[in-house]
């Protein structure tokens, strides 16, 4: 898996890669949403809007949780989107 952070005026310096294994919801949250997310939220402040897609590990309970007690707002993103 790779994760970089993209906005209008630039991105995230260096794509962050994550190797050897299956993608499961927490790994996600550790490798991830509080090793990256967190810290670029931080970064953006209060209009920072998280979007990813509609992987099986990306939607899990505990995902969500932890989106919810770092108070980051994910972006709706609807299975089969055309935008």
């Amino acid at each position: 898996m790779v994760w970089a952070g993209i906005m209008i005026n630039g991105r995230t310096r260096r794509l962050h890669v994550v190797a050897n294994g299956t993608m499961t919801g927490q790994r996600y949250i550790d490798e991830v949403l509080l090793a990256h997310v967190r810290l670029f939220r931080g970064a953006v402040g209060d209009k920072f809007v998280f979007m990813d897609d509609n992987a099986t590990c990306h939607r899990t309970f505990a995902v969500q949780d932890c989106l919810n007690s770092e108070g980051i707002q994910r972006l709706v993103w609807p299975a089969r989107s055309q935008i």
